[in-house]
């Protein structure tokens, strides 16, 4: 029987409220990436290049590059190139990049080339989502090559067809970013959370003074900026900084992959009462009372804490018995016990689910 693994993405015991920073929990609105597209050609490749009968948009593309240099080949001439690969070239624009700044590319063979390593990327325009080019892009591609660990170990082949140009591209083009416009910005928190919300604007608010800071909704907190250019940046510095006590718990959910069987859980995933038979498999789940005395005569107080007994037995029939609010730790060992396949384990989370018993939203990828 195939096992499967239980990955913990939170500890199984709540942990104090943690503080993290602004940055890490909101982006600031219009301060993104921007994504660029480009088609190249790469040539200077030791036979390893398009078979032309198959790509015929390499030979078109390499013929007009040849007239634009006031090369004109005869009509009806056949090329048999195979030094020359037709590829994709993909770049992000970073946020406030300026002309005359580099950044780097991945180059991408959409023939049928069989590498791309030794070959030169030859001029090739970047262009965005509205068809303006921000950037050009040449330079020698960086492909791995063939290696081994250690002494003995056999050779592994990296993908060839893909290749990396560091600093392979120049800005053209600055993308307008109207930071602080009207004086305010717009934080926009990475999960929607009402809570977190509230949080952020209460602590930007005690640091800052009332009324600096708004939550919305349950996404975005508005914030208001100083007018000066080098105040408002100094301002978001100092913001972006702050910590922010995450008071408030994270939705239950569970993330099962069904094509390996690992299955992701937080520790706020809770069980009604619901029994499970799998198997020859038993495990029973009982919660016992451990009181706890003070010292005679101190100034303790007598302490009731819950212990988790766990029994795992090999009986044909017997049932898996998860007591009500079993907690992470409780469901992990069970499963864990039961030893189902992924495809059980599919099975048995979604009939859960479907029973009421699984206190999260079950999310299958």
């Amino acid at each position: 029987m195939r096992r499967f693994y239980i990955l913990l993405l939170a500890a199984v015991l709540a942990l104090p409220a943690q503080a993290e920073r602004i940055k890490d929990l909101a982006s600031i609105a219009g301060v993104r990436q921007n994504q660029l597209v480009g088609y190249g050609i790469v040539v200077g490749l030791d036979g390893t290049g398009d078979q032309t009968t198959q790509t015929p948009f390499t030979v078109q593309s390499f013929t007009a590059m040849l007239q634009q240099m006031g090369v004109n080949l005869p009509a009806g001439t056949s090329l048999q190139l195979k030094n020359v690969a037709a590829v994709m070239v993909t770049a992000s624009l970073p946020p406030f990049a300026q002309p005359g700044q580099t950044i780097d590319i991945t180059v991408s063979s959409m023939g049928n080339a069989k590498s791309l390593r030794g070959g030169t990327l030859l001029m090739a325009p970047l262009k965005g989502a509205d068809g303006q080019v921000y950037a050009m892009a040449q330079g020698n591609v960086l492909v791995g090559g063939v290696g081994a660990t250690a002494p003995g170990a056999v050779a592994v082949v990296n993908h060839l067809s893909v290749g990396k140009i560091p600093a392979g591209a120049t800005v053209e083009r600055a993308v307008a970013t109207n930071l602080g416009e009207n004086n305010q910005i717009r934080l926009e928190l990475v999960q929607t959370d009402f809570g977190m919300a509230a949080k952020l604007a209460q602590t930007i608010n005690e640091h800052f003074g009332p009324d600096v800071a708004t939550a919305l909704d349950g996404r975005v907190v508005r914030v208001r900026t100083p007018a000066g250019s080098d105040q408002r940046v100094a301002f978001l510095g100092i913001l972006e900084n702050l910590d922010v006590e995450r008071s408030t718990g994270l939705a239950a959910k569970i993330i099962m992959n069904a094509r390996t069987g690992s299955v992701v859980m937080n520790k706020e995933v809770r069980l009604d009462e619901c029994a499970i038979s799998h198997g020859n498999l038993s495990v029973n789940i009982s919660t016992d009372p451990v009181v706890s005395q003070p010292a005679p005569f101190s100034t303790g107080q007598t302490v009731v804490t819950n212990q988790t007994n766990i029994e795992i037995k090999k009986d044909p029939g017997k049932i898996v018995q998860l007591g009500k609010g079993a907690n992470l730790a409780d469901v992990v060992k069970a499963l864990n016990a039961i030893g189902a396949s992924p495809q059980d384990l599919l099975s048995i989370l979604q009939a859960m689910k479907a029973a009421g018993s699984l206190r999260a939203e079950l999310e299958i990828i």
